[in-house]
């Protein structure tokens, strides 16, 4: 009998992904399309049952939940991604629940990211630390005494609503410098009128300088000293981005008990965001 499989669901602004990961943390199956542009609530939920459905017809064996990972703010009956203006409390769980038959799980894609990564990633092992994506938007997921914070709402860890450049550029939340709205792929490509995969080299360093600025805030502020960093923009941009952050870590994180914390790459790259809905659905299976 093959092993049991969670399927896996990735909402991103870009792009939306799906596969199958298995007890040990192994993905399979993944499959991705583009984010349909567009207000049409409707349309885009069809397109992610396709999707759904496309890997669920050729898993292992047959999922025994589903795990989301999905953008931002969320409360316990709906999503509303500040970067998929079509979902504005849109019932996401329980829809998918009543068309998949079973057992949903949906929080913030990057609170499932960092279940993933303290996993089997990067921050394996560790009690208390920090992850983030650094894509499309900017999020974040906490990890404290070995438990993930969730908050009133489940949005516990949005570092991307931190203000690192006070006056600084609107931001979809409505508030001036958000780190979203300084060092997102959305901010980017608005700043330079390009991909951000295209950003110059000194953008590509105040991405990562801000980055560090942030991150050394929420050390200072739980005392933890790790911070996981994935993402599209993070890991495109490498080391430029990664030294630029540390740099600015160090030169931020000055208590006790918050020098000498350390960034780094998720260990799970692009896998990262499937791996971490898993584990979303395996920790609601009390596995």
């Amino acid at each position: 009998m093959d092993a049991e499989v969670v399927l896996a669901l990735d909402v991103g602004g870009t792009k939306l992904a799906a596969g199958t990961v298995d007890a040990a943390g192994g993905l399979a199956g993944r499959r991705q399309v583009a984010t349909p542009a567009g207000d049409d609530p409707e349309a885009l939920f069809a397109v992610v049952t396709g999707l759904v459905d496309q890997v669920r017809a050729q898993a292992s064996s047959a999922p025994v939940a589903v795990g989301v990972g999905c953008g931002g703010p969320m409360t316990a009956t709906g999503v509303s991604p500040l970067n998929i203006p079509a979902w504005r409390g849109f019932p996401l769980r329980d829809r998918l629940a009543a068309h998949t038959g079973l057992p949903v799980v949906v929080d913030n894609d990057a609170k499932a990211l960092a279940l993933g990564e303290g996993w089997v990633g990067a921050a394996r092992g560790v009690d208390d630390f920090l992850a983030m994506v650094v894509s499309t938007g900017v999020g974040g997921g906490i990890v404290l005494d070995g438990r993930m914070l969730d908050g009133a709402d489940g949005n516990a860890g949005h570092i991307g609503h931190l203000i690192v450049e006070p006056g600084g550029r609107t931001c979809a939340c409505g508030a001036r410098g958000c780190l979203e709205a300084e060092a997102s792929g959305t901010a980017i490509a608005a700043v330079t009128g390009g991909h951000p995969r295209d950003a110059p080299p000194a953008v590509r360093e105040r991405t990562g300088t801000l980055v560090g600025r942030a991150v050394a805030s929420v050390a200072n502020l739980l005392d933890l000293r790790l911070a996981c960093v994935a993402g599209s923009v993070a890991l495109g941009y490498g080391d430029v981005f990664l030294d630029a952050a540390r740099a600015e870590l160090a030169a931020c994180a000055r208590m006790d008990h918050s020098r000498g914390t350390e960034i780094r790459f998720g260990a799970l790259g692009d896998a990262g965001p499937l791996v971490g809905a898993g584990a979303l659905g395996w920790r609601a299976l009390g596995r």
